[in-house]
């Protein structure tokens, strides 16, 4: 088994930390346990929850290289995994010359070398188990392949070795960090979730969004950042087509803060609301809500007692 590269869940935290990803303790522990375990993660959650910069964090954190597999319906073995330069092999059958039929020997040596290393294109899957460097491996939106290309990936992390019929069975150097994000959009196979630690990544809580537009976003006052933190939990508790998103959370806090503003009302949210939703019919539905919690506070402060 390889050195384990985290000493404790409190140093994955605060490395976390140092590279601007502001983990909570469940997943801190989580990539402590898939380094010392050896094992994927598989990271699910909403669209723009920051399961994608998990990996990303991690890497910068490592000083890792990264390797990313964007998956795609569609996607297989030769774009996943590796394939033959077939343009490189036909030009070096042609610089050989044609065989002919006292040429066994030659064609056999020409056999040899064209499916060989220099021929052979590595794709993100066998880059990452033949890398001499350290690496983090992250296969982003898994749910999106089809199960011939899961079964794959399955095949790739149980054993982290890729046969390859010219070139014999190729061994990992070693066992590099893996994270596979979802978004849900289809359920994955039972036997790839038992190969893989699992976390769920949900919106941060009110506090953890609040720090995390602090960190993310240079100049912003507590107070705006926490009126931003406060407008989006509350919208996101609303039936829409689409919550906003972590980072469209951070977009609208740089607009507000590049338009001069320090007290968001109606007439701001109703003017920079569609950097922070993307339908219109969750916008129309978002201003109406927060048009009625205006007029619930203004009645609260007429109804309240003068002292």
């Amino acid at each position: 088994m390889a050195e384990p590269r985290f000493d404790s869940v409190p140093e994955v935290r605060e490395g976390l930390k140092k590279v601007d990803y502001l983990s909570d303790e469940g997943i801190a522990g989580i990539v402590y346990l898939a380094d010392r375990l050896q094992k994927p993660i598989l990271v699910e959650g909403p669209a723009g929850t920051g399961k994608t910069q998990l990996a990303k964090s991690v890497a910068e954190m490592m000083g890792a290289r990264l390797i990313r597999l964007q998956c795609y319906e569609g996607l297989d073995e030769s774009k996943a995994l590796y394939e033959w330069n077939y343009k490189k092999q036909l030009l070096r059958i042609q610089a050989a010359g044609k065989q002919d039929d006292s040429g066994s020997d030659e064609w056999d040596a020409l056999s040899g070398d064209i499916f060989s290393d220099d021929f052979l294109l590595t794709r993100p899957l066998l880059e990452a188990i033949t890398a001499d460097d350290p690496v983090v491996l992250l296969i982003d939106e898994v749910d999106r392949v089809e199960v011939e290309t899961e079964a794959l990936l399955l095949e790739i992390l149980s054993d982290y070795t890729v046969s390859i019929p010219e070139l014999g069975t190729i061994e990992a150097k070693q066992i590099p960090m893996v994270f596979l994000t979802s978004n849900n959009t289809r359920e994955l196979s039972e036997a790839l979730k038992r190969r893989c630690l699992y976390l769920h990544v949900d919106y941060p809580d009110l506090e953890r969004e609040k720090e995390i537009v602090l960190t993310k976003v240079p100049d912003i006052t507590e107070s705006l950042a926490d009126q931003v933190a406060r407008i989006v939990r509350s919208i996101r508790n609303l039936e829409l087509k689409k919550s906003p998103s972590v980072s469209e959370t951070l977009d609208w806090a740089r607009t507000l803060l590049l338009l001069g503003v320090n007290q968001i009302d109606a007439e701001t949210a109703r003017s920079t609301i569609n950097i922070l939703l993307k339908y219109q019919s969750d916008i129309t539905k978002a201003l109406r809500e927060l048009e009625d919690a205006k007029s619930d506070m203004a009645k609260d402060t007429v109804a309240a007692p003068s002292s």
